[in-house]
Parts: structure tokens; sequence; C-alpha cells
């Protein structure tokens, strides 16, 4: 949960510490066992990973989505699908300390995730920080809340994962954990719940102290049927290779299930979350992400839509959906809909032949006429070609996508390929050779730049920056001028690469900012240093146009 995050985290030295005490902990030698009882109907573990009824493994690609809080946004499940999401984990209260959503209102999320082909992961946030929130429910409440859901659930375990309690419990004791949530577990079980149960760890979900992964093995053995997933929330904690691999890899190797259930990636005053570990981990080692959230977020730096529009992605948002690792490279949906099943071997057909758009010294926009498929194309994989070698450059759901950080006056091969639901690909489809410009400004933008300050603390703050492009036609490949008055600095960017000299900064986007459609925004977020004052900038340069401020 990252609405509000008030005593979520010990100062940054505790969380340091904590790290030390999670290296030297956990199942080392532990060994999971293999579905000891009766398997899920549906959805279940094997061999320590998530299979469906069908024994196809199924790896989420999703987001989270504050169901809870905006009951009248279920129009969202359609578009994080619609941008290539396999899953969605959706907020729920039980009415301890939100507004109860009723057996029909889940039953009816249900059937819209069903409808739009997502794998449904259904919480209880209520629980969020028991033991250091005074107003957290207990996993046992929760419980309580599934059992009066049953008759909604059963028969869904092809669709629905249950996650019996967001982050249920905070940083005070949290050895506390283990006991109510093998408790919750066999409540559930002896309930006759079939599904695959998923439970969150303790430390806000971070689990900095490694509570849950020196006590998983236990809490596995606990369900009799096996079909039991674990889940960390990778925030600031996480703010190192090291530490991501090592946590992920603990279970792994012990045979125990697991997936990053949430996580950021844009810093805040704990830290800078190492996102492009977790998400290049989880695609390495098969594992699912579910990042953190779709929208609405009282922090609306972790918002991957701004205002729920699904064209209007943030920094966060394009690096979720279509950057590397994410969810439009990697994502195949459950064979269970029907698309991408075990017997679907036919690729689809190669695209069209590239042709580039929009070309500067740095970037340019790729588009082709779309392949076609038996079942139905899921994405598409832009690569380089030199000689005879490929790198992927860009992913995309549908046929155009902007390709960034290219050198100036420079010749590149680019081709495509297609992907279905089942991972086949299609043969590659003809080259482009695109030059990219000698470099320069763009003459005659039309721009306005919003800028703010999100929070501020003792000798820090952190800022973002939205630039619209009011102009009629796309910019791509910009650069942000403006100054500072008081001597603050930056420290960390998203969204953009900063350089600063003096007072003076200089922002260059990133790879999925790098285009500002004509009427549309992208937002650059970051944190800096200050002292006493922190007056906002009043100027500011887009490719050397002046821009209106607002």
């Amino acid at each position: 949960m990252r609405t509000s995050r008030v005593g979520a985290l010990l100062t940054r030295l505790v969380t340091l510490l904590g790290l030390v005490a999670l290296g030297v902990l956990g199942p080392a030698t532990a060994h999971a066992q293999s579905s000891p009882g009766a398997l899920a109907t549906g959805l279940h573990i094997s061999d320590g990973r998530l299979v469906e009824g069908n024994g196809n493994d199924f790896i989420m690609r999703g987001v989270n989505h504050a169901h809870t809080w905006y009951p009248g946004e279920t129009q969202s499940l359609a578009d994080v699908k619609a941008l290539g999401a396999n899953t969605v984990r959706v907020v729920l209260s039980n009415g301890h300390r939100w507004t109860k959503n009723s057996a029909a209102d889940v039953a009816n999320i249900v059937s819209q995730c069903k409808a739009n082909r997502l794998i449904c992961v259904l919480e209880v946030h209520d629980t969020t920080g028991y033991g250091e929130d005074a107003a957290a429910g207990t996993l046992d409440q929760a419980a309580d809340y599934w059992i009066g859901l049953k008759d909604v659930l059963v028969g869904e375990e092809n669709y629905v994962i249950v996650n019996i309690g967001n982050e249920p419990w905070g940083n005070t004791d949290p050895a506390g954990w283990t006991a109510p949530t093998t408790a919750a577990i066999k409540k559930l079980r002896n309930a006759g719940f079939e599904h695959t149960i998923m439970v969150d760890a303790p430390n806000w979900g971070q689990d900095w102290q490694g509570v849950m992964r020196a006590n998983a093995q236990a809490v596995y053995d606990a369900d009799t049927t096996g079909n039991l997933i674990f889940s960390i929330h990778m925030y600031s904690v996480y703010d190192t290779a090291q530490e991501i691999t090592d946590y992920l890899n603990a279970f792994v190797n012990a045979g125990l299930p697991i997936l990053i259930g949430e996580f950021g990636g844009p810093p805040d005053q704990w830290g800078d979350p190492d996102e492009d570990t977790m998400m290049a981990a989880a695609q390495q080692l098969r594992l699912g992400y579910l990042a953190w959230s779709w929208s609405g977020n009282t922090d609306p730096i972790l918002d991957l839509s701004i205002g729920f529009d699904p064209s209007r992605l943030s920094s966060w948002g394009q690096r979720i959906f279509n950057g590397a690792n994410g969810i439009a490279q990697t994502s195949r949906e459950a064979t269970v809909f029907g698309g991408g099943s075990p017997g679907d071997t036919q690729a689809p057909t190669a695209p069209g032949t590239p042709t580039a758009s929009a070309v500067t010294a740095t970037s340019l926009t790729l588009s082709w006429t779309a392949a076609t498929d038996n079942v139905g194309v899921t994405g598409y994989d832009v690569v380089r070609v030199s000689g005879g070698s490929e790198t992927t450059v860009a992913a995309s759901t549908t046929n155009t996508v902007a390709v960034t950080g290219l050198t100036a006056d420079t010749t590149y091969t680019f081709a495509v390929y297609a992907r279905d639901a089942a991972g086949n690909r299609s043969a590659r489809s003809a080259t482009v050779n695109v030059t990219t410009d000698e470099g320069g400004s763009t003459p005659g933008v039309g721009c306005s730049v919003g800028y703010r300050v999100v929070g501020e603390w003792q000798g820090g703050f952190q800022g973002e920056i939205t630039i619209r492009n009011t102009g009629t036609t796309a910019v791509s490949g910009w650069t942000l001028a403006f100054s500072f008055a008081n001597g603050q600095t930056v420290t960390n960017m998203w969204g953009g690469t900063p350089t600063q000299n003096g007072g003076a900064v200089s922002v260059t986007p990133a790879s999925y900012t790098s285009t500002i459609p004509a009427a549309g925004s992208v937002t650059v977020g970051f944190t800096g240093s200050k002292g006493a004052a922190n007056t906002a900038p009043t100027a500011f340069r887009l490719n050397g146009s002046t821009c209106a401020t607002t």
C-alpha cells in the first residue's frame, strides 16, 4: 500500500541494519513440499511455481487497482488489459477501516476480470500495518470476510487468487506475523477454500527483518493443499540489486513460490527503489510482479496513469508498461481464456516494414502494418539490427513505438517481431534504415510547464515537473532547461536525466518520456537537497523555446 506511509518504515539506519539481519536469515536448506494434498481445481502451486489448472506455467504481469476507494473506476480493468496486463490485484475492504465491499460488488469485479481476460488477485486492505497502525484489522477478521464471500468465490479457482490481507504487520514486533498468518490459512482451508492463497510479508510488506523469509517453510507446510504463494512488497528498502536478488533467490532456491506483489520505482525520503533490477530479476527467475498502482494515490508519483486515463501514462506508467522487462514485452495471457493455450503453436504473420517519423538527433517513432494471428497478436518487439546480431530496443502492444537514446547523425537498422498470447513469435519484418538528425533545437515548440513541490523535509524536498506540448505536432528527443535560485540540487530523478551546473539544470528524457504527443504531456519527478529557502523556478525552455508556466 502506498496511499499513505506514516510510520511505514523506520529510519534509514534501522532499515539498513534490518537488511543485514535479512542476509543471515532464511530457509537456505529448506525444501518446499510438492502439493501434498489435493490440488486446487484451477490455479495452483506445483514444484514451487504457480501454474494453471492445465499445468501451464502462469507468470503474473500486472498492476494494483484501488477499487475500494474508487468503486466507480471499473473501466480501469479494461484499460490495464489493453496495455498488456494479464493480472490485476484489486483492493477490497472488509469494513473494518473502509467501506465494506459487498458480495455483489466482489462478484461484479470477478466477472469483469474474466470478461477482460485478467486473473484477479483479491486482497483485504484493512490489515495494513497491524501492530503498528492502531486502525488496522486482524488477519482473522480478514479470513472471516473471505468466508462470508465463499458463495461468490467457489467455482472461480481458475480465475481468482485470495490474498488474505495486505501488509498485515507493521514494524512493531514483526515476529508476531507468523502465528496469525498460519491460523488464517488454516481457517480458510477448514472452511473449504481450494483457491491458491497469497500471503503478504510483515514490515509493511517489505520483510526487512527477514521474518517471512525465515518462517516461510513452516507457513507453507501449514497449508495442507500446498497451494500457497508468498508476496514481497519492494519499495525503498530494496534499493540495490544485491538485496533484491538475494531475497528472491532465497525462495526460488528453497522451492518456495513467491512474487513481487507490490513495488514502486520513484524514490522517496527513505531511498530510491531499484525497479530495473526488480523487473529484470522477476523476468529471469520467471516470477510474477504487480506494480503499485494504476491511479488515485495520495502521493501521485506512484500513479501509473494520470486521472485513471490510459492515454496519460506517467513516466512510472511508461516504465512499467513499455520499458525493458515491462508488461508489453513480457506478459502472457492465461490459457484458461482460450488464447495462448498450450495447443496454440501457430505464430503470427510478420509485421509490415516499419517506417520512421518524428526523427530527431536522439529519437524517432516507428510504425508498421499490424501482424495477424489465428488467436490474436498481443505485442511487438522492436530490434536494432547490426550485422548478424539483434538488440531489443522497445516493446509495444500497438503498431507504433518511440525509440530513444540514439546518437546524432548515425544510421540505424530496425525491424519488428509480433507475439501472441502463447509466446509464439513471428518471423522478422523487413528492415528499415534511419539516420538521426545532426542535432540542434526544434524551432517553434509550443509548450507549458507546471512545477510543484510534492513534499519537503529538513534539507530536502520532492518536486514534480509536467511538460505539456501545446503545439500541433509531437515533440521528440526534448531538452528542458531551468534554474534554481536558492542553491537547490537535484539528487535523484525519474522520467528524465538531469545535468546541473550551479543553479542551471538541463533535463533530457528517459526512453518512456521521450515523445510528447500534440496536446499531450509527460511528467518528470525528482528529489533534491535545499537550504532554508526553496523558491520554484520561474522560467523554462523546451528545445530552446520559452514555455508558459502553469
